[in-house]
């Protein structure tokens, strides 16, 4: 027999079956453990990226897999490595960071066919947890992938003599996972939903989000105007043509204690105070990305509280700020009316504007006497507005991202050294300059801006939107928003960020080829309109949008044991389409395969029924041993006649060979 010899280098790159069952599988956990990278600590994805190395150096060379006494300690050292992380083993953080690990250690301590199953549903699960972080489409789909990764390695260790090909055990693999598509619908649109967070064990059922905070420090907003994260996404019911007024109103700041500005537990005004709206008002819909506070956003000035589409409520104050009841921890759909020219509580009384004159003692000499001249200079409020932002424009001020430290008194280092800063060195400044010379004033932070998406027509507010402003009180005026960044980067206003303050280096260099290719502007909306589809008909499908959609079908006033019910009656109807073409489509049995079984059956009358490996002509052998004299001549000619239709050549029809079979079948019985 020819041998055939293959180069050393070539027949190393053949692997075993094995090994290639053993990567696939290593390629699966990688996929389930890659969602989870972005928010495990360094060591963490070090220590998993180094252990399934490991694990495929083994794999590739052949080698043995490290004794439980090297694992152990490593085992050991992990655990206190989260520990020290975290200062418990409990809540989400921990826990999800423990089954990450448990599964990179899994893999090293694979010696039986019980260790793989631990490790394919251990990474099921931590596919699950993965939507503890993010739920996006790209989760989504990354989560699909896992499952058909996981399914196809979990297919390839079942299988014994004849293996197919990769390709065709992924197609298979795909082949399940569509068919559990219908049920995986019925589910997600009749299982009764259940209000509240995905994740609920004390201490972590929420983490930290970054956005808007009720204090506002020198660097505080310039730090958070770096994201690119959406804050929220808006549409109006008419067209808006000047980006100027798209103020979005969030946290009015009102105490100072000469670095941080915060606000006021006591609210200003009244609410019976009077107010004046004119012109048309404008209708926003609104969709807010959880954040974990109660403030939310209204175009600049709302005149009435939201109107939410869940069971939530908000308040409007007398500070028009607006606050949902509940901390926004879920997708929120609002609605609000907000009016653009207004008389805001124009008649307050002095006691009720002592909070917005206060200055603490013993901050920013310079900027207090320049205060004073200008007072002297100019006895009409808005003259010495006027004369402020003048002031802005014509000293060359600097609107930066990067403004260099200011000392304890921040506001004469800013007005008379650096002269640069970002919007909050701006708002900061001017309200203090305001306060020093009797004029009301106070800090308002927000977003300004936006980009509308031309496919889905919602204006997308972004971190990098985050911008803040001063209100000034006038006699007869009432509360009157000024901005003094627009008088020194009016462009920050009328265009956006980006545009007032470039970026450099590579970063800007890819911005600008961005900016200036439509189609990559064209195809970075369509994703974002994608993105909001799926936002509002997929992860914002609630209680009420269950409610709405049973009552659009007729079931109206339903309760939850009927949505089971419902559930389980649906669900039936889906698994029963599924499982039909799989019950039509079994293998049709030939006409004289049909006689051959009868036959067998007469024969077990006789002797042992036949084997599901026997086949005809070792069966003849055996019934000649067992069968009485008079039936072995029959049975001869039974199945010598069968074994000749069956695997010879004939040129008999099909019906003749049958009617054949069934007549010496006659003389069998």
């Amino acid at each position: 027999m020819m041998r055939l010899n293959l180069p050393g280098r070539l027949s190393s790159r053949i692997l075993s079956r094995d090994k290639v069952d053993t990567l696939l599988l290593l390629t699966a956990c990688l996929c389930v453990l890659l969602p989870h990278a972005s928010h495990v600590t360094w060591w963490v994805n070090l220590a998993c990226g180094g252990l399934l190395s490991w694990r495929a150096w083994l794999t590739f060379n052949g080698r043995r897999l490290p004794p439980s006494w090297l694992l152990l300690p490593i085992a050991g050292l992990m655990m206190a490595g989260v520990y020290l992380t975290h200062h418990t083993f409990l809540g989400r953080e921990a826990g999800v960071t423990m089954l990450v690990l448990l599964l990179t250690c899994k893999l090293l301590e694979m010696h039986a066919k019980r260790d793989l199953f631990v490790v394919i549903f251990l990474s099921f699960f931590l596919l699950l947890s993965s939507f503890f972080y993010q739920q996006s489409i790209g989760a989504a789909a990354l989560a699909l992938l896992g499952t058909a990764l996981l399914i196809t390695a979990q297919l390839s260790f079942q299988y014994t003599n004849l293996v197919p090909s990769l390709g065709q055990k992924f197609k298979l693999a795909g082949t399940l996972v569509g068919l559990a598509i219908p049920l995986t619908l019925c589910a997600f649109l009749l299982f009764p939903r259940i209000q509240g967070p995905l994740w609920g064990l004390p201490g972590d059922a929420h983490s930290a989000r970054t956005g808007l905070s009720e204090t506002m420090a020198p660097g505080g907003i310039s730090n958070l105007v770096q994201s690119e994260d959406i804050v929220f996404r808006a549409k109006f019911d008419q067209p808006i043509l000047n980006k100027s007024v798209l103020y979005w109103r969030g946290i009015i700041l009102t105490a100072f204690n000469g670095l941080t500005w915060s606000t006021k537990a006591t609210r200003l005004g009244k609410k019976s105070s009077y107010s004046e709206f004119s012109g048309n008002l404008i209708q926003q819909e609104i969709v807010l990305e959880p954040q974990g506070q109660r403030w939310i956003f209204a175009l600049d000035l709302p005149v009435e509280a939201a109107l939410f589409a869940d069971k939530n409520t908000s308040s409007l104050n007398a500070d028009m700020e607006l606050r949902s009841q509940e901390p926004i921890l879920n997708r929120l759909r609002y609605q609000v009316r907000s009016a653009t020219h207004y008389k805001y509580l124009p008649d307050l009384q002095d006691e009720e504007l002592v909070a917005t004159l206060d200055l603490p003692a013993g901050y920013n000499p310079r900027t207090l006497s320049f205060a004073q001249d200008l007072r002297q200079r100019y006895s009409d409020d808005n003259q010495l507005i006027k004369a402020v932002l003048d002031f802005f424009r014509k000293e060359e001020f600097v609107y930066t991202l990067e403004p260099p430290l200011l000392g304890t008194n921040s506001v004469d280092d800013f007005f008379f050294k650096s002269r640069a800063g970002f919007c909050e060195h701006f708002a900061s400044s001017f309200v203090i300059l305001m306060r020093a010379a009797n004029i009301p004033a106070r800090v308002v932070t927000g977003y300004q801006g936006g980009t509308k998406n031309d496919i889905d027509g919602y204006f997308e507010i972004r971190q990098s939107d985050a911008h803040a402003w001063a209100e000034v009180w006038l006699k007869k005026q009432g509360w009157v928003r000024v901005d003094p960044t627009a008088a020194v980067a009016p462009e920050r206003v009328m265009l956006n960020l980006a545009r007032a303050i470039p970026q450099r280096g590579l970063a800007g260099l890819v911005g600008q080829a961005v900016s200036g290719n439509s189609l990559v502007q064209a195809l970075h909306m369509r994703w974002d309109a994608v993105n909001n589809s799926w936002n509002q008909w997929v992860l914002n499908y609630n209680q009420n949008s269950q409610r709405h959609l049973l009552d659009s079908l007729g079931f109206k006033n339903v309760d939850w044991a009927q949505i089971s019910l419902l559930f389980f009656i649906v669900g039936s109807i889906a698994i029963s389409i599924v499982a039909l073409p799989l019950v039509l489509n079994k293998p049709t049995i030939p006409a004289i395969d049909r006689v051959y079984f009868s036959f067998c059956k007469i024969m077990a009358k006789h002797t042992e029924p036949r084997g599901m490996n026997e086949g005809p002509q070792a069966f003849l052998w055996r019934l000649r041993l067992a069968l009485p004299a008079d039936k072995i001549l029959p049975a001869e000619h039974f199945l010598n006649f069968y074994i000749a239709a069956k695997y010879g050549k004939h040129e008999l029809p099909e019906s003749s060979v049958t009617k054949r079979l069934k007549a010496l079948l006659g003389a069998c019985k």
